[in-house]
């Protein structure tokens, strides 16, 4: 452990944020965390070593200078500190909210080794939500265009970098609202709308026009956007094809994907039904399928809407949930109920083809998968039925294979991944690039922006080599 420098504050105890009480929380949809008010950010900035060799910007993917940003937090100057985020993170308000800090930046944070690590996911959110960043970069056309397909976290990202490089970038967005993920995914109460509304915003300041409505390998191909003259084409769209268990029951009324679910509370606003003509099924008791942060995010979204009970149904133990800490610990908070080491076997419906029960069977762990965790195996003659009326499926998404099919040349991988060159994201077709989770599976929304910086860097060599 280094010799701690003089400070005014007590390094060991680090401050917390001030959430909303879990009683009040699960009848509405308003953010959890509230966020440092100025005097605790300043005072958590300032436990901050400031390291000859600061660990934390190794674990950042896109490089933010984080003793920097900090130092100038400490020191009141949040303008600042916003300023040196935006160099590396265009999208700080949403990075501070939703990343998996603990495994990231906190994780590597010298603090961390005797007592709690540096809040650095809280102190990006207070730059990003008080500091006014410069928003006019000075930048020099070079004539050159640039195609980004999604406005996701990789294609808000890779469409900023080669905006301030000097490209002209267009950007082909499906939906009828920029975000991607950041909007139809996320919920309310862990990152609200007018947050993701107001980033995208920094993004068109950089010059960089939006074009809705556009699913592209339907409406527009990638070969239609080269023929508009672009001289590069970026794809992030994601990976919003949700995965189905292929059970009996999978297609009774009441059984959601969570991207379906989701997508209709958070995107559509089915939660302000009528206001918001998307009307979603508010079950009594439901049961959410999975253990990672989309299954915590529709149950407590469940819960929001009125459900007396949610379960959460996951085949492995709780030390083996990919979901983070924070968001496991929100979700008991709230009354969510674990159904650990169980996984269905069947959907129950009535005459209507309602449904109203859950066949599941328990689970035992045994030996390592290839990810490392130890496979769950079924307990023969274990099967349990839980009455329900509302089914979740929440066990992961792939990418859509509608670009794939409709572009000549293009290699994918497992489960529809596209295939492209380490380090440069090429593409095996020329001109080519993609990043995030089309490339990777679901991941994390920094993740993507990490890979799309990649990408924007290669797309930038490619057309000056060209």
């Amino acid at each position: 452990m280094p010799k701690l420098p003089k400070a005014n504050v007590d390094r060991r105890k680090r401050i917390p944020m001030k959430e909303q009480p879990p009683a009040e929380r699960v009848k509405n949809f308003n953010e959890v965390a509230q966020g440092y008010s100025q005097e605790e950010a300043v005072n958590e900035a300032k436990r901050c070593l400031h390291c000859d060799a600061p660990m934390c910007i190794e674990g950042c993917p896109v490089g933010v200078d984080i003793p920097g940003f900090v130092e100038k937090i400490a020191e009141g100057r949040f303008d600042e500190a916003a300023k040196i985020i935006k160099d590396k993170n265009n999208l700080p308000a949403i990075c501070g909210r939703v990343c998996p800090q603990e495994s990231q930046c906190e994780k590597k944070c010298i603090l961390g080794m005797k007592w709690k690590p540096l809040a650095i996911g809280g102190l990006e959110r207070f730059a990003a939500d008080h500091g006014e960043a410069i928003t006019k970069a000075d930048i020099s056309p070079n004539g050159k265009k640039v195609a980004v397909v999604g406005s996701g976290p990789a294609g808000l990202t890779a469409a900023a970098d080669l905006a301030r490089m000097g490209y002209a970038v267009t950007v082909f967005e499906a939906l009828h609202k920029p975000g991607g993920v950041l909007v139809y995914g996320i919920p309310e109460f862990r990152l609200p709308k007018a947050i993701v509304e107001r980033e995208v915003e920094y993004v068109k300041g950089l010059g960089v026009e939006v074009r809705l409505n556009q699913v592209v390998g339907k409406t527009v191909t990638i070969d239609d956007i080269f023929n508009e003259g672009y001289d590069a084409v970026f794809v992030g769209s994601g990976a919003g094809l949700p995965t189905f268990m292929h059970i009996p029951g999978e297609n009774l009324n009441g059984v959601y994907s969570a991207n379906e679910f989701l997508t209709r509370v958070n995107l559509m606003r089915a939660f302000r039904f009528p206001e918001y003509d998307t009307p979603i099924k508010r079950g009594k008791n439901v049961a959410v399928v999975g253990g990672g942060n989309v299954a915590m995010d529709a149950a407590r979204t469940a819960k929001r809407l009125g459900a007396e009970r949610v379960y959460l149904i996951y085949r492995r133990g709780e030390d083996e949930m990919p979901a983070r800490h924070e968001e496991l610990e929100h979700a008991k908070e709230e009354g969510i109920e674990l159904k650990l080491l169980m996984n269905p076997t069947k959907i129950i419906g009535d005459e209507q083809r309602q449904v109203k029960a859950i066949e599941l069977i328990c689970m035992e762990l045994g030996e390592p998968d290839e990810s490392g965790r130890r496979s769950p195996v079924c307990k023969e003659g274990s099967e349990a039925t839980l009455d329900v009326d509302t089914v979740i499926i929440a066990i992961g998404t792939s990418p859509n294979p509608l670009i794939v099919k409709t572009t000549p040349g293009l290699k994918t991988g497992k489960h529809g991944v596209l295939e492209v060159e380490p380090y440069t994201f090429k593409t095996s077709r020329e001109g080519l690039f993609a990043g995030g989770d089309i490339v990777s599976g679901a991941a994390t929304v920094i993740s993507a922006m990490g890979q799309a910086k990649e990408a924007a860097k290669a797309i930038d060599e490619y057309i000056k080599n060209k």
